[in-house]
């Protein structure tokens, strides 16, 4: 073998040896292209691949900078079966980016799977902050943001969701939801009921052509929403906090006390949904399963709480 050869394969062992795999979350726009930061764009084109949940949008997305790269579906159904053989791609050196279809990765999203098993590893994950729907809302709505607690997704049933906003009447600040278009009638509908005297804002369309803000009395939202045909785009709820007549009549503390505390349950969602499972006949197994990855969260996590309820 002659230097020059060798030099080279001492380079090219040099650079292998030196790569070092990792996640790059990506935050993305919620609405407008323009709000895509140029670090964001630079992730996308040092990433080998791009976990999404939607290959169809972030295409879009990647074409509109004119970056090719695999796209790898990830979405809630897939994520959790899909992590283990991305971290090991990621601990054989590749440099894999997650973005979902809009917003910050990780918020109701289930790129928080792919985050813990890659730290888990000791993979490096390298965040890149984008656009939160949630926040760019609570700004938009003008209510009070001293203070806020972000929900998510309210349970489906009108009993369960109606359980769960009782149990959010204490919280001493603004309460924010995200909902989707067909179920929003329904939502505001619950929130009327349990919140009649505050202030409620949906924001739907944040950052688009068509955004728009409604702020009225949670009565008045619901009315004036189900009167319309048809609700579309991406909607966030704010309601406003408590005034002091009801924290009084709540019996909550400005201070949040330590019962009120306990009213906020992480798990009260996931164990509506087993406690329904389980009374429909669902395994065990496949309860578990099947909700480790709507709620991505470990399946021995979820499977702890099936058997706990089954008892």
């Amino acid at each position: 073998m002659d230097d020059a050869m060798a030099m080279r394969e001492v380079a090219m062992t040099g650079r292998a040896e030196s790569r070092q795999g990792r996640l790059l979350v990506v935050g993305t726009p919620i609405g407008n292209l323009g709000d895509l930061s140029p670090r964001a764009a630079e992730a996308f084109r040092r990433a080998d691949a791009i976990c999404c949940e939607d290959t169809r949008v972030t295409s879009k997305l990647l074409a509109h900078l004119g970056v090719e790269r695999p796209l790898i579906r990830c979405d809630e159904n897939v994520i959790a079966s899909r992590a283990p053989g991305l971290v090991e791609r990621m601990v054989d050196g590749d440099v894999l980016a997650y973005a979902s279809d809009a917003g910050m990765p990780g918020i109701s999203d289930p790129g928080q799977v792919l985050v813990e098993s890659a730290r888990a590893e000791g993979v490096p994950v390298e965040v890149v902050p984008g656009p939160v729907a949630c926040a760019t809302a609570l700004v938009a709505s003008g209510i009070p943001c001293e203070h806020f607690f972000f929900e998510g997704f309210l349970p489906r049933k009108a009993g369960e969701r109606e359980r769960r906003l009782r149990q959010l009447a204490t919280v001493p600040g603004a309460l924010l939801f995200y909902e989707s278009p067909h179920r929003v009638v329904a939502t505001l509908e619950s929130i009327a009921k349990v919140f009649p005297t505050r202030e409620a804002a949906l924001c739907r369309e944040l950052t688009k052509l068509h955004e728009e803000v409604v702020r009225c009395s949670a009565p008045a939202l619901h009315e004036e929403m189900a009167a319309r045909e048809q609700i579309k785009g991406e909607i966030v709820i704010v309601v406003a906090p408590p005034s002091e007549e009801e924290s009084a009549t709540c019996g909550a503390d400005a201070a949040w006390d330590a019962a009120a505390a306990d009213a906020i349950d992480p798990d009260a969602a996931i164990r509506a949904d087993i406690k329904a499972a389980l009374e429909a006949g669902e395994p065990a197994s496949a309860i578990a399963k099947r909700l480790s990855q709507r709620y991505s969260r470990r399946r021995r996590e979820v499977y702890a709480l099936v058997l706990e309820l089954q008892q």
